[in-house]
């Protein structure tokens, strides 16, 4: 079987590769524990960390937080690995302290998603948490989408590499490398399989969640079914503002389930047949897809910031969207399908580390060829150094590749970027210091 998958796409035989030899460098840092305290203790002391921003400027989300109608809410998408509901909670903590929120919800409230495609199947864990200034009345609603669980029982098949019968034949540092290997690497090989479509679903299940309810009506627990978006959620949808938070194969997610909604948005009869057939025997499960909902969504800018990103190389062996390279039609209002486009703008601001071997800039054209025309993107790119860069005695400079690839949720000034952007007169003075920008236009 894996022989097959590393056949038919050659992103997943990278990906494979790739995650070993960053947990090999990982390891061998940790064992050669001589020559890795030498070159760490002759690093700088001062953080001399790189941070280019180029593209257009972007305001981020504290502009967005008081207003006299509507709510700013975020919504975060998880990676590869194993997460739990509450996986998002530090960089939670340090978003919230750098927007000046500082009031939180007692309780947050979580919803087990379900939809009728899918009868009898948890889509995962959808957490919504209320955060406050009182002072001058800034709000935010943060949802965080974890649906592992639908790529865990799929792991299960790994169980017996995993467990005490067969893994105490490894040395001690082997074992540990090869089970954080058995938990990353599987996720983009379930996701070319038939995990794909469920885990889309989730994503479509929690946008409509975020688009459909304020705080006050969201359900406090239990498994429930967003119905859809009917005539009431329209002002809600003028009035609201939206923006996601990605990292790794979560942006994978993001991208695909805004074109499976564009897809459903421009022909609802898709969903709809495919309910029928999935429960043929309840037709009160349509979904509700009111056409002044999807004009209230058509008029929407929605910024996705995608930490490490991985667009260009988890495009490999795919096909081309249903919709691509007619960005002027679409999205240039005296285009013939401007009344068709999904959302105003999509804006996508790509945070990669160099020293990240599973991170990409994203190229000039890609969006053009490769994004469904209907979401109207374009792209920032930011190159940031979140894993520091030393020197490795005479042999050179060297970073840690996986503190590369995870270090963004913690890192101050990518969660600077998120709240305040760039170019703009709120951005933060941390920003101004350490980050050099360059206007790109589109």
């Amino acid at each position: 079987m894996m022989m097959r998958a590393c056949h038919s796409t050659i992103k997943t035989c990278w990906l494979i590769s790739s995650l070993s030899i960053a947990i090999l460098l990982s390891g061998c840092a940790s064992l050669a524990k001589g020559v890795t305290q030498a070159y760490i203790e002759k690093a700088e002391s001062a953080d001399t960390r790189s941070c280019q921003v180029a593209g257009m400027p972007f305001i981020g989300v504290e502009p967005l937080l008081i207003r006299k109608q509507g709510k700013m809410k975020v919504l975060m998408v998880h990676g590869v690995g194993d997460h739990i509901p509450g996986y998002s909670s530090q960089f939670l903590e340090k978003f919230a302290k750098e927007l000046n929120l500082n009031d939180r919800s007692r309780d947050y409230k979580e919803i087990q998603l379900t939809t009728p495609l899918f009868p009898g199947t948890s889509l995962g864990n959808l957490r919504i948490t209320h955060l406050s200034n009182e002072d001058n009345g800034a709000e935010l609603l943060f949802y965080e989408l974890t649906w592992s669980e639908i790529s865990r029982e799929e792991k299960s098949v790994l169980a017996f590499d995993n467990s005490g019968e067969y893994d105490y034949r490894r040395a001690v540092i082997n074992g540990i490398m090869k089970k954080f290997n058995n938990d990353v690497t599987p996720d983009p090989i379930i996701y070319l399989g038939k995990s794909r479509e469920p885990i889309l679903a989730s994503f479509a299940q929690s946008f409509c969640w975020m688009a459909a309810r304020d705080w006050k009506d969201l359900p406090e627990s239990g498994r429930h079914t967003c119905e859809g978006l009917n005539d009431t959620a329209a002002p809600r949808i003028i009035n609201d503002d939206y923006a996601f938070i990605s990292h790794s194969l979560g942006s994978r997610v993001v991208i695909d389930g805004m074109q499976r909604i564009a897809a459903v948005l421009a022909n609802p009869g898709i969903i709809i047949r495919r309910i029928e057939e999935a429960q043929p025997a309840n037709q009160d499960q349509r979904p509700i897809l009111s056409t002044k909902a999807i004009a209230a969504l058509q008029n929407k800018r929605v910024p996705i910031f995608m930490l490490s990103n991985q667009l260009p190389m988890l495009q490999l062996g795919r096909e081309l969207p249903e919709v691509a390279g007619q960005r002027a039609n679409y999205c240039e209002p005296e285009g013939p399908d401007y009344r068709r486009r999904m959302v105003k703008e999509t804006a996508i601001i790509a945070f990669s580390d160099p020293n990240d071997i599973l991170s990409y800039a994203i190229p000039v054209g890609f969006t053009d060829k490769y994004l469904d025309s209907r979401l109207c993107s374009n792209v920032t790119n930011i190159n940031i150094n979140v894993a520091k860069v030393v020197e490795a005695l005479e042999t050179g400079t060297v970073a840690n590749p996986l503190e590369a690839h995870v270090g963004y949720m913690s890192d101050d000034r990518v969660i600077a970027l998120i709240a305040k952007g760039i170019d703009n007169p709120n951005t933060a003075p941390l920003v101004i210091k350490r980050c050099g920008f360059t206007k790109i236009g589109q």
